[in-house]
């Protein structure tokens, strides 16, 4: 029940609206309730009316079909055109709603989350789960109570005409309500793993789409086929686990709502062979019979529907409750006037509570304007070192200061605005040149941001293509070389204009002429600001003013490049092995 409260927060702005929907819903269900009435006047009070005259007979009955005709031709198609309208656009609007806040969710989870979760089961909860709980807002806040209230209405019409009769017609409620409630506990169970088992099968299409390439040029399609399989084989026995369930349940309920008109006719056959009931009556009764239970068998739909609805709304809500870990304190100031001194003071970090430390005790001072290189062996430590100064993740112990103050006093996106990060996997979104370049400064004029394309090396190649800055660059950058991509890149850096500047091997798996316009753009993009880069070539940071040599977490050496080879120490080894390696 946690989560219907939880989703009724989504529901109550429309709560006005939704009133309207029911209201003109009953209008709605109400309107053939008069078929079985009218069939009742027909054969009792005009075919059966022997005292009447012939012509008497006829004109009553036409103009009892004209009223009839006036209320389902002219009455009826607008009420049910504004119903169905209100109906889908509440629950249209509440599903904008949750997944609003779920995108506003998704940006603030740590890399930490994304690192342990399929995008694709992201997507399958954002998508597929939402939409499910649409049921709960059409049936359950809607359907499910027009459909109690046609029956109570029905019920009520039934008590004015035969009492006995009408208690024979609900003989049959108390066991329809025990089943309803023994089959959908544990139906709710069964949807859940099922829309799970969904997920996974998304979440794993979703990788294997993206890594095509991989699968080709490995030629392993008939082995990831398998792999596929046992995925989608899983949801299969899942979906039938469900399906068996269900149809036992429909099984079960609607064997009950067909015996109880069965009950009625011969009930009611008996009464009017006795004489103490009008053939109209009997006729009528049969026909609200169908009414009643029409209601409940929708009724077992709309269980089930909504068995769904709670399993998803469920899934949707453990998703929004997983926990930011990185937040704003409570006190929280704006990141203004950086002027980029940086300090590292006992820092340590670890990625999780039972891992071991990935940083250990690292104290390291930067000077505004320094152009500081981390370099070492892979897996030291050194792209964690810097992605912890935009608090990508929060030291273990210790602290990082910028300008004297520690960086966790900040409010969180307003220190990551005044960071700039080109990193060795350039991220591109698909739409194009200039869009991807704008995301430096969404608000930035053409001019700008063909500015800061010429800074970054790029202008020339972007006005070379197809559509120049309107080009579109395809899912993930496909349509542009790594040098191409890194230069893009660069520019939204350059349109950013931060004080502070991360490069986390932004040259590494570049060939010689992409590395020289790299080098060139960025070495103009670092004047004057505080740069920290992560190098894997240290030929490409021989400028730097500070290089860091970390092993195994630690700072080893520290100092300019002349003085490192100097020592003739570890770097002094780094760097003799990579000239013979070239």
């Amino acid at each position: 029940m946690g989560s219907i409260k939880r989703y009724m927060n989504f529901v109550r702005p429309y709560k006005f609206q939704i009133t309207i929907t029911i209201l003109i819903g009953i209008v709605k269900f109400t309107i053939p309730l008069l078929i079985p009435l009218l069939l009742k006047y027909v054969l009792d009070d005009i075919v059966g009316a022997e005292h009447l005259a012939k012509d008497e007979r006829l004109s009553q009955l036409y103009i009892s079909i004209g009223i009839m005709l006036f209320i389902f031709v002219v009455l009826r198609p607008p009420i049910e055109y504004y119903r169905q309208y209100y109906a889908q656009w509440v629950g249209s609007k509440i599903l904008y709603d949750i997944r609003d806040q779920l995108f506003d969710h998704i940006q603030k989870l740590s890399l930490r989350f994304y690192a342990n979760t399929r995008a694709g089961e992201v997507i399958s909860r954002v998508i597929n789960d939402v939409e499910q709980t649409k049921a709960f807002v059409i049936t359950g806040l809607m359907n499910l109570w027009l459909d109690l209230i046609t029956i109570l209405i029905a019920i009520g019409i039934m008590f004015t005409m035969d009492i006995p009769l009408t208690f024979v017609s609900i003989l049959l409620f108390p066991l329809y309500g025990f089943s309803i409630k023994y089959f959908y506990g544990r139906l709710r169970h069964l949807t859940r793993a099922r829309s799970q088992a969904l997920a996974e099968v998304q979440g794993y299409l979703h990788e294997r789409v993206q890594g095509i390439p991989v699968i080709r040029s490995f030629a392993i399609e008939d082995h990831e086929q398998k792999q596929f399989n046992k995925q989608n084989s899983n949801f299969l026995t899942k979906a039938l686990d469900h399906t068996s369930w269900n149809a036992k349940t429909y099984a079960v309920v609607n064997t009950i709502t067909d015996i109880a008109p069965l009950l009625v006719i011969g009930y009611a056959g008996y009464q009017v062979i006795q004489g103490d009931l009008t053939v109209g009556t009997l006729v009528a009764f049969v026909g609200y019979i169908d009414r009643l239970y029409n209601p409940l068998r929708r009724l077992v739909n709309s269980s089930t529907t909504l068995t769904q609805a709670l399993a998803s709304m469920d899934r949707v809500f453990e998703f929004i409750d997983e926990k930011y870990d990185i937040e704003d304190q409570p006190n929280a100031i704006e990141c203004k006037d950086v002027k980029g001194n940086v300090h590292f003071e006992n820092v340590s970090f670890s990625y999780g509570d039972d891992e071991q430390n990935v940083l250990k005790n690292v104290n390291l001072s930067v000077s505004r304007g320094e152009t500081v290189a981390f370099v070492g062996m892979s897996g030291g430590g050194k792209s964690t070192l810097v992605s912890l100064i935009p608090r990508f993740y929060d030291v273990t112990e210790g602290r990082i200061l910028i300008d004297g103050m520690d960086i966790r006093s900040y409010k969180v996106r307003s220190l990551r605005d005044k960071i700039g990060m080109v990193l060795q996997d350039t991220f591109l979104f698909s739409e194009s040149v200039k869009d991807n370049i704008l995301l430096g400064k969404p608000d930035a004029t053409d001019q700008e941001v063909i500015e800061a394309a010429k800074a970054a090396n790029a202008h020339e190649f972007i006005e070379g293509l197809q559509q120049g800055y309107e080009t579109k660059v395809g899912e993930r950058g496909v349509k542009l070389s790594g040098g191409q991509k890194q230069r893009i890149a660069i520019a939204r850096v350059f349109l950013k204009n931060p004080p502070l500047l991360i490069w986390d091997e932004a040259t590494s798996a570049l060939d010689l002429e992409s590395e020289h316009f790299i080098q060139e753009a960025l070495e103009k993009l670092a004047r004057n600001r505080t740069t920290f880069i992560v190098a894997h070539r240290l030929s490409t940071i021989t400028h730097a003013d500070k290089i860091v040599l970390i092993e195994h977490g630690e700072i080893v050496e520290v100092g300019t490049h002349e003085e490192l080879m100097n020592q003739k120490g570890h770097y002094y080894k780094l760097f003799q092995v990579q000239q013979l390696d070239k």
